[in-house]
């Protein structure tokens, strides 16, 4: 019961007013998502509650906050287009069709997301190198910074311009304030999150100075909203009659679907990983996955944008104290009732005090280390790190993620495959013997396969693996092609310390391999390497 309610919350004061912190921080990133998706922004201020509340209470990492993403709100962008223009062409003109689109797409990405997350597919994070996740994070902090530097542009004649003058000094003076006040604060004390008394602090100056600058409400308005103000989400009944509408168009909503959801477990796996090291504690991937998926299903029904976990305000929450699952819930909780009820006061708060706080975001979030052991750590692992950076910034943290993962699968592969070695020495009684050493598998076969002179090797041949491991079905094929090349010039071979595994799987490609493998092996190092392989299965 202990353990529960201190996964629930590990300190109450601490789990409130960082989720407090982190609702606030969640308006204008979830407004300003919807406006990349071309989504009303209530839709995306749904999105990140639905989102929020379920993940908080039932996802596989306490503490990290989901909602709506940018990341998912590009993916989204084609297909509500596409949808809209298909709206207008129908007998009867359907308005908004791209929207009730997205909210069908989002019932499939649940889908997905909940299988994955029941196939046990979320553990294959693990496997994602060190440097692909410094890269994931640096070039994270890289995206969020620059997506802050269009809170410095104003709505002139309905064309977007930078800031000059005194405005522009206005903003900056506030951003740098907001900073400040995170920096020393903390030095101070840390019985409350200095980011919320940031915000609290610099939204009085602005009030009650009168001063006039950017705000969450002007933020809104500027972008085509009508204001923060809502109601409940509501039961989307008439997307159940749309189903005839996908007609010629499923191939767009399947590779929607399947996009979104690669996108949001990815983004919230990584977020997840990042999470643990901070709070040098451990998830449950799979769990998260399968939250996740609930919630995507949840927004479909009740008209939210969907969305995964989002980096910037899970280090927020836990910077501000948030471990437990309460932080999460207060978030989600709070953004709706500034939605129902606290819209005139949210709306008052200054883009300026938000934007400080992501700026502190980056500062924490960027693996500043990097810079210290690029010329320390190999080569390779350097260019995957920059790689993956420059590939978050360019394309999106999905393909990046892929890429650096495919590079050091290749570095790995490549380096493993010049490791196998073949030492040779001739028995008393004129047998030949190789004592191969290294892992044989797709990328060493070319290498094995050299080590070897059948054709000027005496009669007697005995290939001894029991310092390789045969590991993929390449590897099978190459010691079973050899073996053949042997027996076809008339020769003897034996096959010594072969793995259980690759025995049989040799017997079912030739029987006739019973009488070359050699069964009786009495070197006590074969049981340890045998034992060693049949756990790693």
């Amino acid at each position: 019961m202990n353990r529960i309610f201190r996964n629930f919350t590990f300190n109450p004061k601490d789990d409130i007013l960082s989720g407090l912190t982190v609702a606030l921080a969640l308006v204008p990133e979830a407004v300003a998502f919807a406006f990349v998706a071309g989504v009303d922004p209530l839709v995306g201020l749904y999105g990140a509650f639905m989102m929020g509340i379920v993940t908080a209470m039932f996802g596989g990492r306490p503490g990290m906050i989901s909602g709506a993403t940018g990341a998912m709100a590009v993916v989204m962008v084609h297909m509500i287009q596409k949808g809209n223009e298909v709206g207008l062409t129908l007998a009867t003109p359907v308005e908004n069709l791209g929207l009730q689109w997205l909210f069908i797409t989002l019932l499939l990405v649940g889908i997905i997301q909940i299988s994955a997350g029941i196939l046990r597919l979320g553990k294959f994070v693990r496997l994602i190198p060190h440097p692909v996740m410094m890269g994931f994070v640096n070039g994270l902090a890289i995206v969020i910074f620059l997506s802050q530097l269009g809170l410095f542009k104003e709505n002139v004649n309905g064309n977007k311009q930078w800031l000059h003058g005194s405005d522009l000094w206005t903003m900056l003076g506030l951003v740098g304030l907001t900073m400040l006040i995170m920096y020393a604060l903390p030095k101070l004390t840390k019985k409350i999150p200095a980011a919320l008394i940031a915000i609290i602090i610099v939204a009085a100056i602005t009030i009650l100075g009168g001063i006039e600058v950017s705000t969450v409400g002007s933020f809104i308005r500027d972008g085509g909203g009508s204001g923060l103000k809502g109601s409940l989400p509501t039961f989307q009944t008439q997307i159940f009659g749309l189903f005839d509408t996908l007609n010629g168009h499923w191939d767009l909503i399947m590779s929607t679907a399947f996009l979104l959801a690669a996108v949001g477990l990815i983004e919230s796996l990584m977020t997840l990983n990042l999470v643990d090291e901070l709070t040098e504690s451990r998830g449950s991937g799979n769990r998260e996955s399968i939250a996740q998926g609930s919630a995507n299903i949840l927004n479909g029904l009740f008209g939210g944008m969907g969305g995964c976990a989002m980096i910037g305000q899970s280090i927020i929450n836990v910077n501000s104290g948030g471990r437990g699952r309460l932080s999460g819930i207060m978030a989600a909780v709070a953004l709706l009732c500034f939605i129902l009820f606290g819209a005139p006061l949210i709306e008052q708060i200054p883009i300026a005090a938000l934007v400080g706080v992501m700026f502190m975001v980056v500062i924490g979030t960027f693996a500043w280390s990097s810079f210290r052991i690029l010329n320390k750590i190999p080569l390779p692992d350097a260019v995957v790190l920059i790689a993956v950076s420059a590939i978050t910034v360019w394309q999106d943290l999905a393909i990046a993620v892929i890429a650096g993962v495919i590079m050091s699968a290749l570095v790995f592969a490549w380096k493993n495959a010049t490791m196998i070695r073949a030492r040779k020495r001739i028995k008393e009684d004129g047998t030949k013997v190789y004592e191969i050493w290294g892992p044989l598998f797709f990328g060493s076969i070319q290498a094995f396969n050299a080590k070897f002179d059948a054709k000027n090797d005496p009669d007697k041949i005995e290939i001894d693996f029991i310092e390789s491991k045969v590991s993929d079905h390449s590897g099978i094929e190459a010691v079973r092609g050899i073996a053949n090349k042997y027996l076809a010039l008339g020769k003897e071979v034996k096959l010594t310390h072969l793995s259980p595994e690759c025995k049989t799987l040799l017997l079912k490609a030739n029987t006739k391999f019973e009488t070359i493998i050699e069964t009786s092996i009495d070197d006590p190092r074969y049981y340890v390497v045998t034992s060693q392989m049949d756990s790693e299965v």
